[in-house]
C-alpha cells in the first residue's frame, strides 16, 4: 500500500509530469487541494474515489485531519493520490503529511511538481535570476504562524530576487517593511494571478505602490530588478545564455 504524495504545479494539466498524470490515471482514492487546475483534476481515474480538502479562510479542514484522513485511506487503498498544487515541498506541508504516514509505517513515493514560486514568474517572462540584475533568489511565505512573523526588513537585498507566495493580503506590510530595511521605493515589482490558467494577469509597477495594486489571489510576487523583464525579453535572454562562458 501506498500513498503517492503528487504536485500538480501551478493549475495547467500540461504542465503535470508525466509520472503524476499517469498515477492520478490510475488512482483508486484522491484526495486534493482547492486550487488544483480543472484540467488536472480531469485527467483523474473517473473510478476514483475523491475527497476535496481545500482550505478556505475560515472555513478549513485541519492539517492534523487531513493527516488522519490520509492514514485511514492508505491502510485501506493500495493506490492513493495526496495532490498537492504547485510542490509538495515548497510551503505545501508536505513534509508533515510523510512524517505523519510514516510514524504510521505507511509507505509513502514523492512526485515532484513545478512550484509556482518559479513557474508563475517564468510564465510572465520573469527569469528569477539574470546576469546584471539578480545573483539569486529568496522564496518565501507572506503568511506567519501565530506567534512568529518574518521580517521582511531583513530580505531587503537589491541583488537577490524576492519571491512571495501566499503574500497578497500583507503586500503593503511587506513593501513598507522591505523600504525600511533598504530596499528603493522604486524597485520593479510584479504580481501573478492563477499563473498557467485562462485568468492568469500580470501586473507591474514598483515597490512603494505594491500596497495600491488590486491583486487577487492565489498570485505570486516578484521583488527586485528583473520584474521588469517581460515576454519579449525572451531571445535576448536566450542570447545573454549563449554567450556565457
Amino acid at each position: 500500500m501506498t500513498v503517492y504524495l503528487v504536485g500538480a504545479g501551478p493549475g495547467d494539466a500540461d504542465l503535470l509530469t508525466i509520472r503524476a498524470a499517469r498515477l492520478l490515471a490510475n488512482a483508486q482514492v484522491v484526495v486534493h487541494d482547492r486550487l488544483i487546475g480543472p484540467g488536472v483534476l480531469d485527467v483523474i481515474n473517473p473510478d476514483a474515489i475523491r475527497y476535496d480538502v481545500g482550505k478556505l479562510p475560515g472555513l478549513s479542514q485541519s492539517q492534523e485531519r487531513i493527516n488522519q484522513l490520509l492514514i485511514t485511506l492508505g491502510r485501506e487503498y493500495e493506490h492513493v493520490v495526496r495532490l498537492k498544487g504547485g510542490d509538495p515541498f515548497v510551503f505545501g506541508r508536505g513534509g508533515e503529511e510523510v512524517r505523519a504516514l510514516t510514524d504510521n509505517s505507511i509507505r509513502v513515493d514523492v512526485v515532484p511538481g513545478i512550484s509556482s514560486a518559479f513557474g508563475a514568474p517564468l510564465l510572465a517572462g520573469i527569469p528569477v535570476t539574470h546576469r546584471g540584475l539578480s545573483h539569486g533568489v529568496t522564496v518565501v511565505t507572506g503568511r506567519s504562524l501565530k506567534g512568529s512573523s518574518i521580517d521582511f526588513s531583513k530580505l531587503a537585498n537589491p541583488d537577490i530576487t524576492l519571491v512571495v507566495l501566499m503574500g497578497v493580503e500583507r503586500r503593503r506590510d511587506i513593501a513598507t517593511a522591505l523600504i525600511k530595511g533598504g530596499l528603493s521605493p522604486s524597485t520593479p515589482i510584479a504580481t501573478i494571478e492563477w499563473a498557467s490558467t485562462s485568468s492568469e494577469r500580470v501586473q507591474r509597477g514598483s515597490l512603494d505602490g505594491l500596497g495600491e495594486l488590486q491583486v487577487v489571489a492565489p498570485a505570486v510576487l516578484v521583488i527586485g530588478p528583473v520584474a521588469e523583464l517581460a515576454t519579449n525579453h525572451v531571445e535576448t535572454l536566450i542570447a545573454d545564455l549563449a554567450l556565457q562562458p
